[in-house]
């Protein structure tokens, strides 16, 4: 004799007859996926969106690829630049400038005097300006927080890789310069500029990877507002000009001296202060001051950066 068929229970989930439906529970659990949790099967917010991921993803672009082109290609113009200028210009001269021929270490330190204000301005305002914002305008990033990644590990994710990029550009540049100033000019004592002082190369080269790392704290500022745009903004550009603006305005402060003891509080006052570590005997107080700076600026904006994309109503 077959079982007699139960009522379908209607919309409010009562059976004709007395009690309620059960509700089916899916994969075996209480209906949320998994048995209590909420989730799927297998997710781990940790495993989101992994390093080596977001690495190669922003090594793939156009931009990263033309950027490192650039950065790698500019000591090599620089070396033809002063082999095709007049010779035995600026030999009595002690100006960085006209000493750069003086050996591999000078010609290093001549490249990132001029490309610390601009060239290297950009290149870390590109890459920590355009990571979120360019996700924002290819509508990818709401997909990315429904996928799902959670938005801390997101904005971490993509600050740890743009930092990255952003070190190796900086690092990058000053290196290849010391290579294809070497090749060019020789391996040589350092002339100190201002002074005509001679230090050897060997007591130089410790102090110049000191001047690598400050010329990449001393970009940290950069490097925070260009996020803090970034995470604002579907615009990759204006994050990108926002951040250089910012520069840009602050070296044109640093001008006026009417501003007095002040100035020391903008984000580009200090940034020169790794020509002090060059000299016989190397004072670091300004750098000192500079990482001060610099650190506690970039800090405070990043904190601003999380807490304005944790609040962000994210829709592109």
């Amino acid at each position: 004799m077959s079982p007699a068929k139960r009522p379908a229970p209607d919309p409010t989930g009562h059976v004709p007859g007395g009690g309620r439906a059960t509700p089916v529970a899916l994969n075996g659990s209480d209906g949320h996926g998994d048995a209590g949790g909420g989730r799927a099967p297998g997710y781990a917010p940790g495993r989101t969106l992994p390093l080596r991921v977001e690495f190669v993803r922003q090594l793939r672009r156009r931009r990263t690829m033309a950027m490192f082109g650039v950065l790698l290609a500019l000591p090599w113009v620089l070396v033809v630049a002063f082999q095709f200028g007049p010779a035995g210009r600026g030999q009595n001269s002690l100006r960085l400038s006209d000493l750069a021929t003086a050996g591999g270490l000078n010609f290093a330190a001549f490249a990132l005097s001029v490309s610390a204000s601009f060239l290297l301005v950009v290149a870390v305002a590109l890459f920590c300006g355009d990571t979120v914002a360019s996700e924002a305008s290819w509508s990818s990033l709401r997909y990315l927080l429904a996928a799902p990644v959670p938005r801390d590990r997101l904005l971490r994710q993509k600050l740890v890789v743009a930092l990255a990029y952003s070190a190796a550009a900086v690092t990058v540049l000053p290196l290849m310069a010391l290579l294809a100033g070497t090749l060019a000019f020789g391996w040589n004592d350092i002339t100190v500029p201002g002074t005509g002082e001679v230090i050897p190369a060997a007591d130089v080269l410790p102090k110049f990877a000191v001047v690598i790392g400050y010329a990449l704290v001393s970009q940290l500022v950069v490097a925070a507002v260009a996020f803090l745009l970034s995470v604002g903004t579907d615009s990759p550009l204006g994050a990108v000009g926002g951040a250089v603006g910012l520069v840009i305005v602050s070296s044109i402060l640093q001008a006026v001296e009417a501003l007095g003891s002040l100035r020391e509080f903008l984000p580009t006052f200090w940034n020169s202060a790794w020509l002090d570590a060059l000299a016989p005997e190397p004072d670091y107080s300004g750098m000192v001051k500079g990482v001060a700076v610099s650190v506690t600026y970039s800090v405070v904006i990043i904190a601003l950066a999380f807490r304005r994309f944790r609040r962000r109503d994210v829709v592109s």
